[in-house]
């Protein structure tokens, strides 16, 4: 089944790691794939945009459907295979509309991590940083950890309840970006705790950015949060 599959990746994309995460708690370890280099516009061959018109990653094609769009995919594969695997979402319409609450609510981690501050410090030289709209967007960036640090305080030891589902695979791949990036979890309990317990996840492990093992990361990027 998962030779149908096919999945075009880039190495510490957080897109790209969402339905890398659900391929794998679905069982599908070992789909074909292939890893996109950014630097060499990967994403922009002619291999890529006849799939994905756009350039961007992740690119994803099962049998004769094509989908793109990170979260797209994982509702996808989701839908297809409801049974299979972990269950990412459940029948339960009110637990339902709690995971998919907090799915759209990564958004807002999105924009205040890697939109306001990465984005900002990676194309902006040192010597032209602006600090005082960098506080600014490090109040931001708490604010939006303490969120999510009452919302793990008051559920079961995932995003929403005792198991593991979509929600997680949304969130996680923020945190452990800001964990790479310096971001010190334990000023968030609740957060360092989740972190903890889902690094060491099986499908975490399988998916890990490979490049994160090789080359160390800028680790004051996050440090102020």
């Amino acid at each position: 089944m998962a030779s149908n599959m096919f999945l075009y990746w880039g190495s510490g994309s957080m897109p790209c790691w969402k339905p890398m995460l659900v391929l794998e708690e679905k069982g599908f370890s070992g789909y074909p794939n292939k890893m996109i280099s950014f630097s060499d516009k990967g994403h922009k061959s002619e291999e890529v945009l006849k799939l994905n018109p756009r350039g961007q990653m992740p690119t994803f094609k099962d049998d004769d459907v094509v989908v793109n769009e990170s979260n797209a995919i994982c509702f996808y594969l989701e839908n297809k295979f409801p049974d299979k695997g972990t269950k990412l979402l459940p029948d339960d319409k009110a637990e339902f509309g709690r995971i998919v609450q907090r799915c759209a609510e990564t958004a807002n981690v999105y924009d205040n991590f890697i939109v306001n501050i990465a984005r900002y410090r990676f194309s902006t030289p040192k010597e032209k940083l602006d600090e005082e709209l960098l506080k600014t967007k490090y109040e931001a960036a708490r604010k939006e950890l303490k969120l999510w640090e009452g919302y793990l305080a008051a559920s079961g030891g995932y995003v929403v309840g005792s198991n593991f589902t979509m929600a997680d695979v949304f969130f996680f791949p923020y945190v452990a970006f800001g964990v790479r990036l310096g971001l010190d979890v334990s000023k968030y309990p609740a957060i360092s705790a989740y972190y903890d317990k889902v690094k060491d996840r099986p499908s975490v492990k399988a998916s890990w950015p490979p490049h994160w093992a090789e080359k160390p990361a800028d680790t004051s990027m996050f440090r102020p949060i």
